[in-house]
């Protein structure tokens, strides 16, 4: 087998993967393809979704490796229902994360720090803003206090039992940081039997913008040294337990030609193929922000009134995010000449077909436009000028989010904080698009492919998995005041069962 030259083994590995949910399939799918192809078991057990409607689509990318490759299984990560600490366990954790966006580092994201908020207990928001814990060194005794409660909580017995059934040779685990993560659990558990686990980065945002690691893995998988940095910096990680192996998710936009010709997508998307087109790749914006639609609608409008020819005669090809495509359900982009709104809703790129388009799309444009997305990343993958406008009222999702600023420090965007400066800069691109093919480089290499542009992420993250899955790691006990501390708080899980996730649940759907 290759991967018996490659380590020296030929055992193939079990590899249990933990997903918050089927969505992170697609960001993992090289990876997984190629551990199956070198002889490996995966089973991902995923988290179900708060929404049940979700549950179907989201799984037809576990469907599609199940079917291709019989090593690859999936199943639903249980829940008991008579697990009598949940409430408390997930009280103790949400008060943990919100306390995390009450640092001084967080001052300008209000949102992320918000959003926290309103997902904690109530009593932990008030003991954290009140007068005798509402100092820096009283939150912090309060974090301590939260954090041997939560060490002492035991985990969800059903799913204690399903990850020993699994017999695991390795623990991966993604994104673990959700709020009040669940798989926390999962990770305990691998830890308590010496199962050597991973945490594997599956965003650019994750380390910054969500939960502390506070139940530290044996490995943090990241895709650069960015990503490394946060995880010494914010979650207290030893630099040599870090591994950077790039971003395996963008793989698939490397050394990619187009599916089809630049006439016959104009055609396709209903555009003049004379004329150069810019793509508006819309964003998953922050809950409650303004919308998007009416903002592209003031956006096509400012770039038909500019006095640059060339831009203000381009076509404009809008293609709106698959989570927020709502959006566009009541608006009518028909009478504007030479705009297309397309896939209507959105569409994930999920298989080839849908990653064709996507791809045809951004190669075929002169220029792309977004508030903040990965499609802004992809785009400079591929080699094309990529704009942003600052605006206050998208604040809190542009520079209210740390890990956006990668993108202005980086060098990727072109950053405009007034319409007619973005504009400016934008019919700039439009006319000499392709002298900007290579802007993108020094960026790309960076925080994309840190071993090289031409050094793909997805062999160096399987290398690093069947690596620690061949590494012995001791079995972690629990500590000797955990038992004792347990049996203190059973009156309390007593009093706050039934009381706090069911209500969650509720809210968020």
């Amino acid at each position: 087998m290759a991967h018996a030259e490659a380590t020296g083994d030929p055992r193939p590995l079990r590899v249990l993967f933990s997903m918050r949910n089927f969505w992170y399939v697609r960001i993992f799918e090289p990876v997984l393809r190629r551990l199956a192809d070198r002889g490996h078991h995966v089973h991902i057990l995923a988290e179900r979704p708060e929404r049940p409607e979700n549950a179907a689509e989201w799984r037809e990318a576990a469907d599609a490796l199940a079917a291709a490759y019989p090593t690859i299984t999936y199943d639903w990560a249980p829940r008991s229902v008579e697990d009598g600490w949940l409430d408390l366990r997930v009280m103790v954790r949400l008060g943990l994360d919100h306390l995390r966006f009450l640092g001084p580092e967080y001052g300008d994201a209000p949102a992320l720090g918000a959003r926290a908020r309103a997902r904690a207990p109530r009593l932990i928001v008030d003991l954290a803003d009140g007068p005798i814990l509402g100092s820096a060194a009283g939150r912090r005794l309060l974090w301590l206090a939260l954090r041997l409660i939560e060490r002492a909580v035991p985990p969800d017995p059903d799913l204690t039992a399903c990850i020993d059934a699994q017999r695991a040779d390795v623990v991966l685990l993604t994104p673990l940081l959700d709020l009040g993560s669940e798989q926390f659990d999962v990770l305990r558990a691998a830890r308590r039997r010496g199962v050597p686990s991973a945490l594997c980065v599956g965003s650019w945002d994750h380390l910054s913008s969500k939960a502390l690691i506070r139940e530290q893995p044996d490995r943090v998988v990241v895709w650069n040294q960015t990503q490394k940095r946060e995880a010494v910096e914010q979650h207290g990680f030893p630099p040599d337990r870090v591994e950077v192996t790039g971003a395996q998710c963008f793989d698939l936009w490397f050394d990619r030609a187009p599916s089809r010709s630049r006439e016959l997508f104009c055609r396709h998307v209903g555009l003049d193929p004379g004329r150069p087109y810019v793509l508006y790749a819309c964003s998953a914006l922050f809950e409650g922000s303004p919308s998007e639609a009416a903002f592209v609608r003031e956006w096509i409008a400012a770039v038909r009134a500019i006095d640059d020819g060339a831009l203000r005669d381009a076509s404009i090809l809008v293609r709106p995010h698959p989570k927020r495509g709502f959006e566009w359900d009541d608006v009518d982009l028909s009478a504007l000449p030479d705009v297309a709104l397309w896939p209507p809703r959105g569409a994930a790129p999920l298989d080839d077909a849908s990653q064709a388009d996507y791809f045809d799309s951004m190669y075929h444009s002169a220029a792309i436009v977004g508030l903040n997305s990965s499609a802004l990343i992809e785009g400079g993958i591929i080699g094309r000028a990529v704009h942003t406008v600052l605006l206050p009222e998208f604040y809190e999702s542009q520079e209210g989010t740390l890990h956006f600023r990668y993108l202005i420090d980086g060098g990727l965007l072109r950053v405009a904080r007034d319409m007619p400066t973005h504009l400016a800069q934008l019919a700039t691109s439009v006319a000499g698009a392709d002298a900007a093919v290579h802007h993108n480089r020094a960026f790309v290499e960076a925080f994309v492919r840190p071993g090289g542009l031409d050094v793909p992420a997805t062999p160096a993250l399987a290398a690093a998995i069947e690596r620690l899955g061949r590494t012995p790691v001791p079995a972690l006990g629990e500590a000797w005041w955990a038992r004792p501390l347990r049996a203190a708080l059973v009156p309390l899980a007593r009093r706050t069962r039934g009381t706090f996730a069911q209500q969650l649940s509720r809210e968020r759907r």
